[in-house]
Order: structure tokens, then C-alpha cells, then sequence
């Protein structure tokens, strides 16, 4: 009886040894799948987005970051912070996407001009009277269409465009130049100030003016000094940065529906896996609405505040531009060599 327990004994213990290592080895296993997933989605590690823009604090978009960053840190509970640096503080508008394109840095606002000279086909998005306004913009590039040209950038350049916010109506702001510019005519010998872009100074001389290259952080003092005799930008910014007060003219030529684009690293998007990607959509949008409302109730009030002011302020021949620019575009192999022409013909018809 004794060697008969013994038996059994051994037995037991050695199946009670296997279930146990069995046990132990799918804990583990277990463990290791649920620490690959974790680090995977990234939903544990924490994340620290610096976002640089040369726009001064009163702009829209300025204040719109601060909407991004205060809903960005709600809906993450702190798990993703945003640091804003304004005004060209942390990289100028010449620098910022390059650094952004690096890994330098994790946030900032790009456009399709800059976008354009690193991706040819992306000009036709550069180009003057693509879009009637604002609704027309907001259709595309917050549409179907706007998801697959940001996947086109995500591709090609490593950085993720996450919308498209409205920066206003670009219009010309002069000096006295000893006439009203209400035509494309008026604008010849005429030296207007564009970002430094293959794209930008093409829409120059496309609007029918001779364009030059300043920076925004020096535009103030090129008007000042009569190193410039014009510039564009919409209201909303000519009224924030100052500009009205050394260019005393303003003509409405509504030529381009501006945009900029909160865009962030690509490499940084997909450490964060699903679920803080689509916290993060919810904040854009909701800076979105921030700035585009900001932006349309700003250009709405305006002209009459300019006109206080002592600013002359004069309505374009718009049918004059449009089709003097449109045609500087469609004559121009070069330019329109790399473009999708049912596309752009698709986005005209969206106006409609």
C-alpha cells in the first residue's frame, strides 16, 4: 500500500507541476501580447507637442491653437500636451515645416503653397479663383477630397495634414501708389509682397503685379520703408498684425479663399495609435470652429472699422481678375503640366 500511495503521489504532483508551468507560460504570453498592443496603440506613454506658427496673437489661428491645446488636453486627460509658440518664436515661417518634416518638431501650420514646392501637383491648389468662397472651400478640402490630398502629403513628405482651417479672403493692401488698383492693369511695376515660394510669386505676376519676397515677421517694415508697395493677406490679419497703419489702401479682390493646415509628424501620429488619433481629430475640429467663425465674423465687421480708420477701401473687378488670372494659370504648361485637370474641373463644379 505504501509503494502504491508513493505511485499516485508522484503522479499528482507531476501533473500538478505541468498545469501550472502551462499556466504560467500563457500568463505570460498574455502579458507580453497585452504590453505589444499597449505600446503599439500607445495609449500608456505620454506626449508633448510643441506647435510653432508665425502668426501674432490676435489672429484667428493664433487663438485657435489655444483652443486646440485646452481640448487636446481634456479629451486625452492630460495624456497629450500642446505648447504654443506664436509670432516666428520657436522657427520662422521660412523653417517651421522643414522642422516638421525632420522630427524637430511635432506641430505647426503648413499650407498648400509651401506643400506645392515639395509636391508639383499640389500648385493647382496655389492657384488664384480656384474657389468662390468659403463654403466651397470647406467642401473640398473638409471632404472626401481634402482626405486623399492630406494622404497624398502623408506619403510623400511624412507629415499629416489633420484639416483645413479658414484663414479669410486674400486681398491687396497698398501704400500710396498714386492710384486705386480696381484691375490687373493697375498692378504693373507695382511691388507686392509674397512668401518666399515658387507658387506665391507666380500668383503675383499672375495677378499682374511684380512680386518680391519678404518674410511676414518683416513685411510691417518693408511697407514702412517703401521697400514694398503692397501686400496680401486677408482683413483679419492685415487688422492684427497692424498693416493698415503704413498701407492706408485696401481693394477687395477676394483672389484667394485662404487656408492654413494644423499638421502634425507623421512618425508622432502613429505613436499614438487609434484612440488618441481620434481625440485628436475631435480637437481640430473644434479649434476649427474657433477660427473659422472668428475669421468669417471678423471679415463681416471689417471694412467698416477700416474705413473709420481713414483706410481707403475699393471693390475689384472681380470678373477682370478672375479672368486675367485663371488664364495666367491655364496658359501655363509648366505650371499646369503636374496637375489633375478632372479634379480641378470636379472643384469647380463643387461651387456651383
Amino acid at each position: 500500500m505504501k509503494k502504491r500511495n508513493w505511485f499516485l503521489f508522484m503522479v499528482i504532483l507531476v501533473a500538478s507541476l505541468v498545469l501550472a508551468a502551462c499556466g504560467g507560460d500563457k500568463d505570460a504570453d498574455e502579458g507580453t501580447d497585452s504590453d505589444s498592443a499597449s505600446e503599439s496603440e500607445g495609449t500608456d506613454k505620454t506626449f508633448e507637442l510643441n506647435f510653432s506658427t508665425a502668426s501674432v496673437p490676435n489672429d484667428a489661428h493664433t487663438e485657435g491653437l489655444y483652443t486646440l491645446k485646452e481640448s487636446i488636453e481634456e479629451k486625452t486627460d492630460g495624456q497629450v500636451t500642446v505648447n504654443v509658440h506664436h509670432s516666428g518664436s520657436l522657427y520662422n515661417q521660412d523653417n517651421e515645416a522643414q522642422a516638421l518634416m525632420r522630427g524637430n518638431l511635432e506641430m505647426a501650420y503648413v499650407s498648400a503653397p509651401w506643400v506645392a514646392e515639395n509636391i508639383p501637383s499640389m500648385s493647382m491648389f496655389t492657384s488664384g479663383y480656384l474657389f468662390k468662397d468659403y463654403d466651397h472651400m470647406t467642401k473640398v478640402f473638409n471632404g472626401e477630397i481634402g482626405d486623399e490630398v492630406f494622404e497624398q502629403i502623408v506619403d510623400e513628405l511624412g507629415i499629416r495634414p489633420l484639416g483645413a482651417f479658414y484663414l479669410g479672403s486674400r486681398q491687396l493692401n497698398y501704400r500710396d501708389i498714386g492710384k486705386e488698383i480696381t484691375k490687373p492693369e493697375d498692378l504693373e511695376g507695382v511691388t507686392l509682397r509674397m512668401p518666399n515660394t515658387e507658387s506665391w510669386l507666380f500668383l503675383g505676376k499672375a495677378l499682374g503685379a511684380n512680386p518680391t519676397p519678404v518674410d511676414f515677421s518683416e513685411l510691417y517694415m518693408a511697407l514702412s520703408s517703401g521697400t514694398v508697395d503692397a501686400q496680401d493677406n486677408p482683413l483679419p490679419t492685415v487688422q492684427n498684425a497692424k498693416f493698415y497703419e503704413v498701407a492706408e489702401n485696401i481693394t477687395l479682390s477676394y483672389h484667394v479663399i485662404d487656408t492654413v493646415w494644423p499638421t502634425i509628424n507623421e512618425e508622432v501620429w502613429q505613436e499614438m495609435g487609434p484612440e488618441l488619433q481620434e481625440k485628436m481629430y475631435e480637437a481640430v475640429e473644434d479649434a476649427r470652429n474657433t477660427v473659422d467663425t472668428m475669421n468669417i465674423e471678423s471679415e463681416a465687421r471689417l471694412v467698416e472699422f477700416f474705413e473709420a480708420e481713414g483706410v481707403n477701401v475699393v471693390e475689384a473687378d472681380i470678373d477682370a481678375f478672375m479672368n486675367h488670372v485663371q488664364k495666367q494659370y491655364l496658359e501655363n504648361e509648366e505650371m499646369t503640366s503636374t496637375w489633375d485637370m478632372d479634379l480641378y474641373e470636379k472643384i469647380q463644379e463643387m461651387a456651383n
